[in-house]
């Protein structure tokens, strides 16, 4: 039975650009006010943009309490967020396609762009929305305007830049079941052509599992940090733009819930946590899943006026730290059978970008964008896992057959396997990009772009093995690799060499050439078409992790695909009514996913070129003002995406095969979202703004497996959710008090859904809006309005 969650939010809908509409009509005083945007590297009326965008306002973000990119999958219909234990293998999805990424050595098939910087690893792109001016989210290949290559899409965070008036806020919210957070914002004038403006967050959460083992709740966090800008102007031709940020997070997040039950004796060892699917809410662990993280960022931006032209220059260093810490055995302790599994694997990475970008003069025949691109990203990470196996102990049985073990000497008969690996890589990306227009008349323009890449990927990778057991692998080096000999015949498989200390090593490096050609048409004033084609690529990776073996060291090679898209932009009634339509297909080659595993004896998941998939569908998007102080607005989203043809990696057997047909996973069929914003002028001390949203979706498979039985275990039933608010806000802006409630119907769903738990059963996270709650914001404005 389906169910239809109402989880409410206090923005106004946004499944297009409606937040940003409707913040902008308000600012106007009146409906007709143009979103502009920078989707291709100039600022432009969306309506003017022949491309899918949805853009996400800043005040809709703030207003809203978003803390990361993850509640926008409520807002844009067309993106998905895959959760994981930790920000290093979550993901974004657009249109069902995107990389769960767990090996050091692969790229994001949706990239995350942070005022211009593309982050080179998707967990960085989860960083908190402090100080946002709008999201922009592109659907579809991205690469003939951008800095780095993206196959499925990009989701671009825009914070705002210094304005020229003193002026800041103050923010504090509370929201029930002890969650704080806290903000603050000061836009200070330096002199005459210079001024800055900085940003302090903190915010912490308990979380909404309790950990019965520990006593404690589990699943919340602890954020803070800063960003700050200073923005110069060097005469009248030169700006310079200066940027930093940096944020510390502890989250003990996220434990996996086991929502179905074992087959073995797990079941009796976890009965009381009370299982129930996606309404559990305890787990009985030994160990706090957590991730511990830091990162930070600089970036200098140069706008140069050049004669009529413009040059752009962005230069970046980014470090980004990141701790997994891991209970992956799901229990409160050993028992006989009943093996113990503890992961701890920290990991450090540096990105230096330079892209280089000319913009012509627009309104001529010809307008062009020409730029160039590098990057080079080095990762490492020391990955240690810590497993105890019990055959026998004298303990007592706790239940019958639930022996618990000890590690006090002769208590127990166990053994403990343990290894620790080193292992990284190396990404350096060079790539030259051009997009120019022929304005063909006043009302016809062709549009067309390339992009040249080099890839080089170098990667390392040894592990040390003290005892080799469930979960850990021998030791691997090259000596181990021993050139990837083969057993010699009628044996099978590869023979290993004697271990000697010196870490295996590959490289690979590639080259493309992708490109778009697109037709766009003005059939009115207020109404275009547009037809595009567009060739997109992402570089080739490894399949680099923990229990790496020769049989991994093969290359994922380059993903490429090939998208066509058709859209109709609308305007209507002086700009009261927007309804856009945008219809797509793409076939994807060698397309670079994860598949499901055991190595040695653990369930795990494996890169590889999953061979042919292709996505098809349609997205309508509406925004109505039918009045200067209402808005309603809306999206709906069809997507169908499939395998055509599996490719089966090496050394797998046809009982792994993923039938053609075979829906792809974070990706579901049908999504929708509408909401409205109304706006009450009282003529007192006070207005009131009152939103609400809904956002309703089909069910969802979280695991792309060959059997069917995984398949349909690891399936989130279709939900809706619906968050209201209402505000009291100084119709002169000094003042804002916003009450919200959250999951207004209080239905609860999983936002993963795995295999591989203890005795066959399937591992769920709950997120913070599966549960309904209610929370406050206050704010304080001052300065200029």
């Amino acid at each position: 039975m389906k169910k239809y969650l109402l989880a409410g939010s206090a923005l106004a809908l946004i499944a297009t650009s409606a937040p940003a509409f409707a913040q902008d009509a308000a600012d106007e005083g009146g409906v007709g006010a143009e979103i502009i945007v920078t989707a291709q590297k100039r600022e432009e009326n969306l309506q003017d943009v022949p491309l899918a965008v949805s853009v996400i306002g800043g005040e809709a973000i703030a207003n809203s309490g978003a803390v990361t990119l993850e509640n926008a999958q409520y807002l844009v219909p067309s993106l998905n967020f895959r959760k994981s234990g930790t920000t290093l293998n979550q993901a974004l999805f657009l249109r069902g396609v995107g990389t769960i990424n767990f090996s050091i050595a692969a790229e994001p098939s949706v990239a995350a762009v942070l005022d211009g910087v593309v982050l080179s690893r998707a967990g960085e792109g989860f960083t908190d929305l402090a100080d946002v001016e709008r999201i922009e989210v592109l659907r579809g290949p991205q690469g003939t305007l951008f800095g780095k290559n993206a196959s499925a899409g990009v989701v671009s965070i825009v914070t705002k830049r210094p304005s020229d008036s003193l002026e800041g806020s103050v923010e504090a919210s509370y929201f029930t079941k002890e969650e704080y957070r806290g903000r603050a914002t000061i836009n200070l004038p330096l002199g005459e052509n210079i001024r800055s403006r900085f940003t302090g967050y903190y915010s912490e959460y308990d979380g909404n599992i309790r950990n019965i083992t520990l006593d404690r709740k589990v699943n919340g966090y602890k954020h803070y940090g800063f960003r700050g800008a200073i923005e110069a102007d060097l005469g009248d031709t030169v700006t310079l733009l200066l940027r930093g940020d940096w944020r510390k997070a502890k989250d003990d997040c996220c434990a996996e819930i086991i929502g179905t039950t074992p087959t073995n004796a797990a079941a009796t060892a976890l009965a009381a946590t009370g299982i129930d699917g996606d309404r559990t809410r305890r787990i009985a662990q030994n160990l706090v899943t957590a991730t511990n993280e830091e990162s930070w960022g600089i970036s200098l931006q140069a706008d140069i006026e050049l004669g009529e032209h413009v040059l752009t220059s962005i230069t970046s260093y980014r470090g980004w730290d990141n701790q997994e810490i891991r209970d992956g055995d799901w229990l409160d302790r050993p028992y006989v059978g009943l093996n113990q599994l503890h992961d701890d694997g920290p990991q450090t990475s540096n990105t230096f970008s330079q892209e280089l970008r000319i913009a012509s003069p627009t309104g001529n025949f010809l307008e062009y964008v020409l730029g160039a691109y590098y990057s080079k990203a080095d990762s490492d990470r020391t990955f240690a896992r810590s497993v105890i196996t019990c055959s026998a102990s004298t303990l007592p049985a706790v239940a019958p057959g639930l022996t618990p073990c000890s590690t006090a000497p002769g208590v127990s008969t166990i053994t403990t396997p343990y290894g620790i690996a080193d292992f990284g890589s190396v990404f350096k990306n060079f790539a030259v990009f051009g997009q120019a227009t022929l304005n063909l008349s006043d009302d016809i323009r062709f549009i067309g772009g390339l992009r040249w890449t080099q890839d080089k990927l170098n990667i390392y990778h040894i592990r040390r093995t003290t005892l080799a057991g469930p979960g850990v692998g021998g030791s691997f080096d090259s000596g181990v690799y021993n050139n990837g000999a083969l057993v010699p015949p009628p044996g099978t498989g590869f023979l290993a060499g004697a271990p000697n200390g010196i870490p295996f090593t590959a490289n690979t490096k590639n080259d493309n050439v992708s490109g778009k050609a697109a037709v766009q048409v003005d059939l009115t004033d207020d109404n275009m078409a547009y037809l595009s084609y567009t060739r997109g690529y992402k570089g080739p990776a490894y399949n680099v992790f923990y229990n790496m073996a020769t049989v991994h060291t093969n290359v994922i090679e380059p993903e490429t695909v090939n998208a066509f898209e058709a859209g109709l932009k609308n305007t209507f009634l002086d700009g009261a009514l927007i309804v856009n339509l945008a219809a797509y297909y793409a076939k994807y080659k060698n397309y670079q996913a994860n598949s499901p595993d055991f190595v040695n004896g653990v369930r795990t998941t494996r890169l590889i070129n999953a061979g042919t998939v292709s996505t098809q569908g349609f997205e309508l998007e509406l925004v109505a003002n039918p009045a200067s102080n209402f808005s309603v607005n809306a999206g709906l989203a069809y997507n169908k995406a499939r395998v055509e043809e599996f490719k089966l990696p090496p050394g797998a057997d046809a009982s792994q095969l993923i039938p053609k047909g075979t829906p792809l996973a974070n990706a579901p069929e049908w999504k929708f979202a509408t909401g409205f914003d109304w706006n009450i002028e009282t003529g007192g001390f006070a207005n009131i703004e009152v939103n609400g949203q809904l956002s309703m979706q089909s069910d969802q498979i979280y695991e792309l497996s060959p059997s069917a039985a995984v398949r349909r275990g690891s399936t989130v039933d279709g939900y809706a959710i619906v968050d209201l608010s209402a505000a009291l806000v100084d119709p002169n802006d000094g003042w804002r008090v916003a009450f919200q409630v959250k999951n207004l119907f209080d239905t609860s769903f999983a936002s993963s859904i795995v295999s591989g738990g203890p005795g066959g059963s399937f591992r769920y996270i709950i997120p913070r809006e599966a549960d309904r709650y209610f929370g406050i914001t206050a704010r304080i404005n001052f300065g200029a309005n």
